[in-house]
């Protein structure tokens, strides 16, 4: 008796990497051995930025904080730890979005912790 080979699932496997592929540039996205390499390198970095877009949007944040600290004669660390002393609960974002959306509002905070 002939051996049996499950061809559905693994036409369905291939198929399955071949659609992540779609959009690659070149053998990439139509030759099995090369679209899955490349499927499991961006499945990779995909894992991989997520965390890191986390660092970037936080290290944003503390850049815009501090040019708008230093807009009204105080740094980013004197200005986050006045914040903490006088018991202002908001975060980097928030406080960013603020410093750039509505300055007015943002030189009233950071009066009110000097």
């Amino acid at each position: 008796m002939p051996r049996s080979q499950n061809s559905v699932a693994s036409r369905n496997r291939r198929k399955k990497i071949l659609k992540q592929a779609k959009g690659y540039y070149g053998r990439r996205k139509n030759v099995w051995k090369v679209a899955k390499n490349a499927v499991e390198k961006g499945l990779l970095y995909s894992y991989r930025d997520r965390k890191n877009k986390k660092r970037t949007f936080r290290l944003l944040w503390i850049i815009r904080l501090n040019a708008a600290a230093r807009l009204h004669g105080m740094t980013y660390g004197k200005l986050i730890s006045n914040l903490k002393s006088k018991k202002v609960s908001l975060d980097r974002k928030v406080l960013a979005d603020i410093a750039m959306n509505h300055p007015d509002t943002f030189s009233k905070i950071v009066n009110k912790v000097k």
